[in-house]
């Protein structure tokens, strides 16, 4: 089924939980990357031990004092940093060893360095093993393999070299996906604004993420999105809408049922003995839903379309939205007349369209109208 609504199309900029830093994450600092000369004259051997991670000298007696790095240690640095820019602008697949893992995530090796993978950056295909499993055990795991990830973030000033392994796996498995493909899914996190689900492919693990939006949740009214998802959850989405540039996949639950008013209609509008399904009202039978007579003259002026008429009305059993909105039904068009519903509150009203227009040049047509009337 095709819908416009009065409210604005969801957005689909919502923000992906990769986006996110974790409070571990946030208070982790950088010290593992020596800079170069010119930017610190001298470093105590201690110093070069803690930034390259290898242990301090022990025996030496005069351990403290300020001793010049190794020239080709240090050109090693400067050029590993060059390296990783490059890395970063050819948007490279690494796999880089993991070294040690804290609360915020995950350290590698990469070359001369050590780079830092936060926990909401790694890929969900280690945390869906066992949903309920906390982060930190799931990252400890992770020491001594290697993991595919893309280079985030490269500030040699502030030594700071980030790793994206959900980039890497955008970049593998983003070609694999494509609009009404139907996944099934784990919820990962809960917003206002509706759910992010895990993807489950073919090789049993959840490689990417999208987001379920607040108006895709549910055919029922949804003021709460925890009111009928949680964290853990395993559901069956569909994919509605894939922005490759922003790497982001739009996902519903509720396209994936029927709409219940279109089961049900027939058997919420009782009909008279002498009352077809289909038959015409004239305005002076039914008292039109607020709005709906203004968007009907407007929907006049559209090319392509001729005629509008109203049909029956009801009461529907529950709350679809409170706010007015037509909704193009999937029933088969008869003689160029679609049928559009249009619904606020518990409040039903069939009108019909006739119309040269195909569904997808009456939802633009729709759509425009909505945009211009106030």
């Amino acid at each position: 089924m095709l819908a416009a609504s009065l409210k604005p199309a969801p957005s689909l900029a919502a923000f992906f939980p990769s986006a996110r830093r974790s409070p571990g994450a946030s208070s982790v600092s950088f010290p593992f990357f020596p800079a170069r000369l010119n930017q610190r004259p001298l470093l105590s051997a201690a110093a070069t031990a803690e930034s390259t991670g290898a242990p301090a000298s022990q025996g030496d007696s005069s351990a403290g004092a300020a001793h010049p790095i190794d020239e080709a240690r240090l050109a090693q640095f400067a050029a590993d940093w060059d390296a990783a820019r490059a890395d970063k602008e050819q948007g490279k697949i690494l796999t880089l060893p993991v070294l040690k893992s804290n609360t915020g995530g995950v350290i590698v090796k990469y070359n001369s360095l050590q780079g830092f993978v936060p926990n909401p950056l790694l890929s969900p295909a280690h945390c869906c093993k066992d949903p309920k499993r906390p982060i930190q055990d799931v990252t400890k795991d992770l020491v001594g393999t290697s993991i595919s990830v893309k280079v985030s973030e490269v500030n040699e000033e502030e030594r700071k070299l980030v790793f994206s392994e959900k980039d890497a796996s955008w970049l593998t498995y983003s070609s694999q996906i494509k609009i009404g493909d139907i996944y099934d899914g784990i919820v990962s996190s809960v917003f206002h604004y509706g759910a992010f689900v895990h993807l489950r492919f073919p090789d049993g693990l959840y490689h990417l993420t999208g987001l379920v939006h607040i108006s895709e949740v549910s055919w029922d009214l949804v003021q709460d999105v925890q009111d009928f998802l949680n964290e853990g959850d395993a559901v069956k989405v569909i994919v509605i809408n894939i922005d490759m540039d922003k790497s982001r996949i739009a996902l519903s639950i509720r396209q994936l049922e029927e709409d219940p008013l279109l089961e049900t209609l027939d058997k919420v509008i009782p009909l008279e003995a002498d009352q077809s399904p289909d038959r015409i009202m004239s305005p002076s039978e039914v008292e039109l839903l607020p709005g709906l007579d203004g968007i009907c003259n407007e929907l006049l002026q559209e090319d392509g379309i001729t005629d509008v008429q109203f049909g029956r009305q009801a009461l529907e059993k529950r709350v679809v939205s409170q706010d007015l909105e037509l909704w193009l039904s999937n029933v088969p068009a008869k003689d160029n007349k679609f049928t559009l519903l249009a619904r606020a509150g518990r409040q039903v009203q069939e009108v019909y369209l006739t119309t040269s227009l195909d569904q997808e040049g009456i939802k633009k047509a729709v759509q425009r109208v909505l945009g211009r009337v106030p």
